[in-house]
């Protein structure tokens, strides 16, 4: 059944993107203002948006074990976090190849922009503090801990553009005439491959956490026997 769904995952992300990837660079025109390089922006938002859901489901994950005390929650929450840490960064990185032509700059340290590099930094704290717990429990209550903490970063990286006044763009969601209809058409639907992608990368990594779990318990079973 899993492997059933990631290659369905896959599959979808696939065919998305490769329709969507005609249409980015051969059906729409460049932009008045921006020229060629405003089509980054089609990668750059629906990578971050699934990074960001990713994290929301690590935090429901984190939650979950902390009320049922079930280590399947701990898989799904480091899962999640280390795909969306993936996903965040390479928004953030396409976001800089996008404001070097546009503002003249890889990066600013605006509300936006801060908010977005703390959001990383307190996802990489979170592998880090899972490399320096071995024992399974009691490393997947301080991570569930923890991931609900770096969690508060995300609501301000998302209403930071709102809350502040920065040099990132005002938001494009929900706000009439912000972006043409048919560039906003391919936006949104190239969030689709994107949370294929996130899901089917997650299954994987939670296969690998459950296989690597059951390896370490054998493991020292096998020298308990000794």
């Amino acid at each position: 059944m899993r492997q059933k769904f990631i290659l369905l995952a896959l599959l979808i992300a696939a065919v998305m993107f490769s329709w969507n990837l005609y249409r980015i660079f051969l059906v729409l025109p460049d932009d008045a203002e921006q020229g060629a390089i405003y089509r980054v922006l089609f990668f750059h938002v629906p990578a971050l948006w699934a990074g960001m859901l990713a994290f929301f489901v690590a935090f429901v994950g984190s939650i979950g074990y902390l009320v049922k005390k079930e280590l399947h929650y701990d898989y799904l929450s480091v899962a999640n976090v280390e795909v969306g840490l993936v996903f965040s960064i390479i928004g953030t990185v396409m976001g800089m190849i996008w404001a070097r032509p546009v503002w003249g700059i890889w990066w600013t340290w605006d509300a936006r922009l801060t908010s977005m590099f703390i959001c990383i930094l307190l996802y990489l704290a979170y592998i880090l503090l899972r490399r320096a717990i071995s024992e399974p429990r009691q490393r997947a209550q301080f991570c569930a801990i923890f991931s609900i903490f770096a969690f508060v970063d995300i609501p301000i990286v998302w209403y930071s553009i709102r809350w502040w006044r920065t040099q990132h763009p005002q938001p494009i969601v929900g706000e009439p005439g912000a972006i043409d209809p048919a560039m906003k058409s391919v936006l949104y639907t190239n969030l689709i491959p994107m949370v294929c992608l996130v899901a089917a990368l997650v299954a994987i990594r939670m296969y690998q956490e459950e296989t690597q779990f059951t390896l370490d318990r054998l493991r020292r079973r096998v020298n308990a026997a000794e």
